[in-house]
């Protein structure tokens, strides 16, 4: 499986994908909202679209879809409950469906919570590869306000992202991660981890952009930190009825609930 991560420079900070077969050529589109850069960059490699992904609905991930259509004749594959949000839906995708790139196989997880008709997809590799689209940023999490549910992206998180190997590469659908660790820093002053991190990260060339892992995700991401003292008592100074154990859910919809006004 090759991947091909391509950096849109917008106002909406999109990354789009080409995950291609190095021996058939073929390749699948992921949000090809910058979709001459995209046909750009498979025709130099010498690959053919022959589907595009989107991770969901919203506008800045399907924008390219008739572009790309129209240049290739590529099949548009999304949740199949975003058939009546996405014009040309040819494959509607459910839990579990693998989704083949020449001999790369790629299984579709289910992960309502940014929306409630997303997808993220999963690669069978020796190193798993997560595209997460708005689910899981670097460092963050997924809004949702536009046709999402807080509690519905918190059971994401917990009963399927974090339950991926630690190995496993994170690629979101924008490069939010600057503003995301100053948020981590905010709610967690001593994460050091984080601190070192955005002193990287806040000068990296985003054609060629850090790829994290869950395992890192783990150390710098509020949102896998829900038992930290530190994010507890730092959301208890705003939140002084915070019970003394919060449960992890509570925590993660404070979290989230303040992220929004941040």
């Amino acid at each position: 499986m090759i991947i091909e991560q391509i950096w849109t420079g917008n106002a909406y900070r999109n990354f789009n994908y080409l995950i291609a077969c190095g021996e058939t050529g073929e390749a699948l589109a992921i949000d090809p909202l910058d979709h001459a850069k995209c046909l750009v960059r498979a025709k130099a490699r010498g690959w053919h679209i022959t589907q595009v992904l989107n991770t969901h609905e919203h506008h800045d991930h399907t924008g390219g879809n008739a572009a790309v259509v129209a240049a290739t004749g590529a099949k548009v594959l999304a949740h199949a409950n975003a058939k009546n949000a996405i014009p040309g839906l040819d494959r509607g995708l459910t839990a579990g469906d693998i989704i083949k790139v020449g001999k790369t196989e790629l299984e579709t997880l289910d992960t309502p919570g940014h929306t409630m008709s997303h997808v993220c997809l999963l690669s069978h590799t020796d190193t798993p590869a997560l595209f997460c689209g708005d689910t899981l940023f670097n460092a963050g999490a997924g809004n949702c306000h536009n046709g999402g549910h807080p509690a519905e992206l918190y059971a994401t998180f917990v009963d399927q992202l974090a339950k991926l190997p630690d190995h496993t590469q994170i690629y979101p659908g924008h490069d939010y991660i600057g503003n995301n660790l100053r948020f981590t820093l905010d709610r967690e002053p001593d994460n050091a981890k984080a601190g070192a991190l955005l002193a990287q990260v806040d000068t990296q060339d985003l054609s060629a952009p850090l790829v994290t892992t869950l395992a890192l995700e783990k150390e710098i991401n509020t949102f896998f930190r829900l038992r930290s003292g530190s994010v507890i008592a730092a959301l208890r100074a705003v939140f002084p009825d915070l019970p003394e154990a919060p449960d992890p859910e509570l925590v993660f919809l404070k979290l989230r609930e303040l992220r929004n006004s941040w």
